[in-house]
């Protein structure tokens, strides 16, 4: 896949899939310190499990918030893995064949 299409593709689905991946991250980690470290109950923090796992969209609509959570997640690693590859595999050529490189940033 071509190097510019590959960011193009990952830089449009970035801004849809950050506000629910940050929401599923930050009250995952805060639910795990808050019952480990400062020692709270499961009731008291029930709340962080209700906006982790999608349970305010109701029986129907958590499973899709789960399962496009999980879809968006996974496109993410990929494309920004196949990049790093990419950016990877042309420094490690231009290395082998004794050419100094200059990072481009787009």
């Amino acid at each position: 896949m071509k190097k510019q299409l590959l960011r193009k593709l990952h830089l449009t689905i970035a801004p849809i899939v950050i506000l629910p991946l940050l929401i599923t991250v930050s009250t995952g980690v805060i639910y795990r310190i808050s019952k480990d470290w400062f020692g709270l109950s499961r009731n008291q923090v029930h709340f962080l499990m209700v906006l982790h796992e999608g349970e305010y969209l109701g029986k129907t609509l958590e499973p899709v918030y789960v399962l496009l959570n999980g879809l968006g997640l996974l496109w993410m690693l990929i494309t920004g893995g196949a990049m790093l590859f990419q950016n990877f595999k042309k420094a490690w050529k231009s290395n082998k064949s004794g050419e100094v490189e200059i990072s481009d940033s787009n």
